[in-house]
C-alpha cells in the first residue's frame, strides 16, 4: 500500500478507536476523519461531501418523514391496539408480539417503531401479569429482524443500497432481501418462541416501581410559607396517603428517618416518598408542598389541570449525561420538573439534584402536554411516555397515512419508480396532506445519523480510493486461503462484531470498500459480500449498544447487559449460518 492508503487505514483505525473508548458524538469523530483525510489530500473536497449528495442517505432523510406520518395520525397505535389482544400464555404473547412487529418493521424504520410498541408492551405486560423483560427484548429483536426484509425496512439498506448506485454497481428492488430477511425473521421468531420464556429472566423494569412503592422515590419540599409549616405529619394529611408512604425527612443535612405522625414540618423540609407514579398527581395537588428539585415552580404551575406525569428514558446523546440535574439546569432547558429518577429498574439512593445522569437512565417528570409534543423525537430522550391521565391522537387520517405508505412500496417494487423518487413523493403527500406537518418533519430528521451517515461515506471513499481497501482485502484473503464461502463467513462476522460496538451505518459504508476488494481479489462476484455487509450490519443483538432499538428497551426492561449477551450470541450464530446458507444461494460466487 502507498502512503496515502496507509494514511487512510491509520484515520479510519483512529476514528474507531475514537468511538470505542470516547464519549464523544459518533458524529463529530467520523466528521473529524473526513476533515483529516481532506487536509492530508487523500480525498478532494467534492469525494468529502459526496455523502451528502448520496441518493441512499437522502431516501434514509425522506422516509423519516413518511414514518413521521404514519406515527403522527396514530397508525401503529390502531394496529396495536387490535393485534396484541389477551393471549392465555407467555408463548401465546410472544408471537402476537413478534410477527406483527416483523412485518411492519418492514415497511418503517425500527426506532419509531419500538418508540410507539414500548408503552403498550408495558401495559399490555401488566394486564397479562407477564415482566416486561420477557417481552421488550423480543420487541427489539423483532424489529430488527423485520428490517432484513425489504430494502426499506432500515436506514442500513438504503445506505448500502445508495453505495452501489453511485458506484454503478447495479440495485437491489425492494424485495430482493427478502430472500435473506425471511427465512432469518421465521427463524429468530421461532428462536424467541422456545427460548424466551426460559431463558429471558425475570426482571423489574423502571416502570416496574410504579406499582411497587419501595423501589421510587418521589421528592418533595415544604414551602416556606406554605399551610404546612408548624403541622405534624397527621395533621397534614400525609400519613395515610393513598399508594404513597413517607420514607424520610431531609432537614437540613440531618435524615430523620422512620417518621411518626406528631413529627412537625419545617419550612425547607425535604420529604421523600415511595409509591406508585399515579399517585404522584395527588401529592403535588396537596397545597404547602413543591417538587424539591425545583424552587421556581409555582402553586399556580402545579394545580394547572393541564399537567402531565411523563416518564422519559435518557438517551446516550443527552448533554446531561455526567451533570446533576443542577448542572444541567434541567428545569431551564425543558420546562419540566423531575420529580424521581430510576437506573436499570432501581431506585437510587441520595439527593436528586446530587445523582449524575447515565444513558437509559428512566427520569419521571412533571410537565405540561406540550412536553410530550415538543421532545417525542428529540435526540436526547430515547422513550417519552405519559404516566397518568392521557392524551388522544387524532386518527382520522391514519387510514391516509397507511395508504400513501402502501403507495411508496408498491411503486418502489414494481420498479414504476426508484426508490428515492418514490420516498420523495411519499414524504410530499405526508406533508400536502397534513399527515404530518412541516414542524413535524424537521423534527424527523435525526440530524446526528444523517451527519454521521454523511461523515461514513468519505471515510469509506477514502479506503477505495487510497487503495486501502485493496490492501487490507489481500491480507484479509492471505487468512481464508483464496475460499469464497470461508472468506464470505469471515467477513460476515467481522462485520457483526463491528457493528456490536458501533452504528450499524458507519459499519456498513466502511466494509462496503472492502467487500467489494474481496471480491475483486478473489475473482468472484461482489453481491454475495455486499448482501452479507447489509444483513450482517443489522444483526445487533449481543449488546444493548448493538442497535438503537436494544438501547430503547434497556432500562424499562430493567435489563442487564449480560442479559443480551446470553440471549443475543447464540441468535447471531442462528442467523448468521441462515445468511452463509441463502446469500451464496441466491447470490452465486460465480453467476
Amino acid at each position: 500500500m502507498g502512503t496515502q492508503a496507509w494514511i487512510a487505514v491509520g484515520v479510519v483505525s483512529g476514528c474507531l478507536v475514537f468511538l470505542l473508548s470516547t464519549a464523544a458524538a459518533p458524529e463529530l469523530i467520523l466528521m473529524g476523519g473526513v476533515v483529516a483525510l481532506l487536509m492530508f489530500g487523500v480525498l478532494t473536497p467534492e469525494q468529502a461531501l459526496g455523502g451528502f449528495a448520496n441518493e441512499g442517505m437522502i431516501t434514509v432523510a425522506l422516509m423519516y418523514v413518511v414514518v413521521a406520518g404514519i406515527r403522527e395520525t396514530g397508525g401503529v397505535d390502531l394496529l396495536v391496539q387490535y393485534v396484541l389482544g389477551r393471549p392465555k400464555t407467555l408463548r401465546g404473547a410472544l408471537l402476537r408480539l413478534t410477527v406483527p412487529v416483523a412485518t411492519v418493521s418492514a415497511f418503517m424504520n425500527n426506532t419509531p417503531l419500538v418508540a410507539i410498541f414500548l408503552p403498550a408492551v408495558l401495559t399490555w405486560a401488566k394486564r397479562l401479569q407477564v415482566s416486561p423483560s420477557k417481552l421488550l427484548i423480543p420487541l427489539s429483536y423483532a424489529a430488527v429482524f423485520g428490517g432484513t426484509i425489504t430494502l426499506i425496512g432500515t436506514s442500513t439498506n438504503l445506505i448500502v443500497n445508495g453505495l452501489l448506485v453511485s458506484g454503478n454497481k447495479g440495485h437491489l428492488g425492494l424485495f430482493d432481501i427478502a430472500w435473506v430477511g425471511i427465512p432469518c425473521s421465521v427463524l429468530g421468531i421461532l428462536y424467541i418462541w422456545l427460548l424466551a420464556p426460559r431463558c429471558l429472566p425475570e426482571r423489574k423494569p423502571a416502570s416496574a416501581v410504579f406499582e411497587n412503592p419501595k423501589e421510587y422515590t418521589v421528592e418533595m419540599a415544604v414551602e416556606d410559607n406554605g399551610p404546612l409549616v408548624g403541622k405534624t405529619i397527621e395533621e397534614a394529611g400525609l400519613r395515610h396517603l393513598q399508594g404513597l408512604y413517607l420514607v424520610e425527612i431531609g432537614r437540613g443535612e440531618e435524615v430523620l428517618a422512620a417518621v411518626g405522625p406528631y413529627e412537625r414540618l419545617q419550612a425547607g423540609d425535604r420529604l421523600v416518598f415511595a409509591g406508585v407514579g399515579d399517585s404522584v398527581v395527588e401529592l403535588q395537588r396537596i397545597k404547602g408542598l413543591r417538587p424539591s428539585m425545583d424552587h421556581a415552580f409555582t402553586l399556580e404551575d402545579r394545580t394547572h389541570r393541564e399537567r402531565v406525569l411523563v416518564e422519559a428514558v435518557i438517551s446516550p446523546h443527552c448533554a446531561l449525561i455526567g451533570k446533576t440535574l443542577k448542572e444541567g439546569r434541567f428545569r431551564m432547558a425543558y420546562g419540566s420538573s423531575v420529580i424521581a429518577i430510576a437506573r436499570n429498574g432501581q431506585r437510587l439512593e441520595g439527593k436528586l439534584g446530587q445523582i449524575r445522569l447515565e444513558a437509559s437512565d428512566t427520569l419521571l417528570l412533571d410537565a405540561r402536554p406540550p412536553f410530550l409534543e415538543r421532545h417525542r423525537n428529540s435526540n436526547d430522550f430515547l422513550l417519552i411516555s405519559q404516566v397518568s391521565d392521557y392524551i388522544p391522537v387524532r386518527h382520522e387520517r391514519a387510514t391516509l397515512a397507511w395508504l400513501i405508505l402502501t403507495a411508496v412500496v408498491a411503486s418502489a417494487s414494481l420498479e414504476w419508480l426508484s426508490m428515492l423518487k418514490a420516498a420523495m413523493l411519499g414524504a410530499s403527500a405526508m406533508l400536502l396532506t397534513g399527515c404530518c406537518s412541516v414542524s413535524e418533519a424537521r423534527k424527523s430528521l435525526d440530524g446526528q445519523v444523517l451527519l454521521a451517515i454523511a461523515a461514513s461515506f468519505g471515510l469509506g471513499k477514502a479506503l477505495e480510493l487510497s487503495g486501502a481497501a485493496s490492501g487490507v482485502a489481500h491480507g484479509f484473503l492471505a487468512l481464508v486461503g483464496g475460499e469464497p464461502w470461508l472468506a464470505l463467513a469471515l467477513f460476515y462476522f467481522l462485520t457483526v462484531v463491528l457493528t456490536e460496538l458501533l452504528s450499524n451505518n458507519s459499519v456498513a459504508v466502511l466494509m462496503f470498500p472492502l467487500a467489494l476488494a474481496i471480491a475483486d481479489k478473489l475473482g468472484v462476484s461482489f453481491w454475495p459480500f455486499v448482501v452479507a455487509v447489509m444483513v450482517a450490519a443489522s444483526m445487533g443483538f449481543s449488546t444493548p449498544i448493538g442497535y438503537q432499538t436494544n438501547l430503547m428497551v434497556y432500562g424499562p426492561g430493567g435489563y442487564q447487559f449480560r442479559d443480551f449477551v446470553l440471549f443475543g450470541v447464540p441468535l447471531n450464530l442462528l442467523m448468521g449460518i441462515v445468511a452463509l446458507i441463502v446469500i451464496p444461494w441466491m447470490w452465486p460466487f460465480h453467476p
